[in-house]
């Protein structure tokens, strides 16, 4: 099989891994490039964003992951990367494209660590052979060595670790060969200690990804665990990937759930939890302050912050001209920008609406009633 032949077919399959299909904003959404690959979104170093050019190294995958259509035995055909092939197209793909930098991921073929050192081999050919000093994130495999993800840090920008479920009980029904603690926990705890402030890999992002509705957890389950991510962790982002219907095991959570639940549910509640994570990374919010219906589950016709705005009539109006930057920040339909614009427009004058910050449309409507400007 030629090079263009795997690409074609490692870039299909990318498809079934949907991080960043569904962010917060249009510029966190993944898009095709050039011959079906996947670009991704990034934060640049100085500001703005930029893509990367994500590709499976290898869909071969030892593993028996019931939500995932690569797993062991079944029917795809197979075929992986070479180092010297990852490293030819990446070059041709950032010459002719305006993309960033590289993302590797793979299945895992025969143990985690011959997986990690197709990456890894792959990034050194290009840092060294190729002089690449750019973006390079790798994908740590479940169950990879302290030596593996020692060498994967040594070589990339960022790494991720899939923390897949939140809790043992759902990891365990959707993977009989992995094993919670040993696979994901503990690569998950070494990876925060070897990039902890001070620590030789400081320097490296860190981030893990939540497959959402594989099984049946809840979302207050989810957003417990992103606490614990980022207040004792310290990564830099969790992302999530909403579980596919008819891709996985029929006896897996997700595809019972399939009838009874809108076609576009999935999605929408990986919306909800992008918009939570937001909340939590950006707004000053803790997972303990957000509200749960009785099942434990995000609203779906609402965002999360309207949710808790309802919860809560005490805190408001909010008086626009005298409250600071954390108390605008909760107000539903104010974003950072919009709360920024606020800041600085008063700084000149006493505001009557939000028309004097140059705020109109449907975000300042949904504003308004929150507001008080007396």
């Amino acid at each position: 099989m030629d090079t263009q032949h795997k690409l074609e077919i490692l870039a299909q399959d990318a498809q079934y891994d949907l991080a960043c299909a569904c962010g917060s904003s249009d510029d966190e959404h993944r898009r095709r490039g050039a011959g079906g690959r996947w670009l991704y979104p990034v934060t640049l170093p100085g500001g703005g964003t930029s893509v990367l050019l994500k590709t499976l190294v290898s869909n071969t995958c030892t593993n028996d992951c019931k939500y995932c259509p690569l797993r062991n035995g079944a029917d795809v055909p197979r075929c992986a990367l070479t180092p010297d092939e990852i490293a030819s197209a990446f070059l041709e793909y950032r010459r002719t494209q305006n993309i960033f930098g590289l993302f590797l991921t793979s299945g895992v073929p025969g143990t985690p660590d011959a997986g990690m050192q197709r990456l890894t081999d792959a990034a050194w050919l290009l840092r060294r052979k190729h002089a690449f000093r750019g973006y390079i994130h790798l994908k740590i495999l479940p169950g990879s060595s302290d030596a593996a993800i020692t060498e994967a840090l040594a070589c990339a920008s960022a790494v991720s670790l899939n923390i897949e479920t939140p809790g043992r009980r759902h990891f365990e029904r959707l993977s009989a060969r992995k094993d919670y603690d040993r696979d994901i926990i503990a690569p998950l705890r070494l990876i925060s200690r070897l990039t902890a402030p001070g620590a030789r890999y400081s320097r490296v992002k860190c981030t893990t990804q939540f497959v959402v509705g594989a099984s049946d957890e809840t979302d207050a389950e989810i957003v417990k665990y992103m606490d614990g991510i980022y207040d004792r962790l310290k990564f830099d982002r969790i992302y999530f990937s909403a579980y596919q219907p008819g891709l996985g095991d029929p006896a897996i959570p997700g595809e019972q759930a399939r009838e009874r639940q809108p076609a576009d549910a999935p999605l929408r509640r990986e919306h909800r939890l992008y918009q939570t994570d937001f909340l939590l990374r950006k707004y000053g919010f803790s997972g303990r302050e957000l509200v749960f219906d009785a099942a434990g589950n995000l609203a779906l016709d609402r965002d999360p912050k309207e949710t808790w705005a309802r919860a809560h009539p005490e805190y408001f109006p909010v008086r626009t001209n005298t409250a600071d930057r954390a108390q605008l920040l909760r107000v539903p339909g104010l974003g950072l920008l919009g709360v920024a614009r606020v800041l600085e427009a008063r700084g000149q004058r006493t505001l009557r609406s939000l028309a004097d910050a140059g705020l109109r449309g449907r975000l300042a409507a949904k504003a308004a009633p929150y507001l008080a400007w007396t």
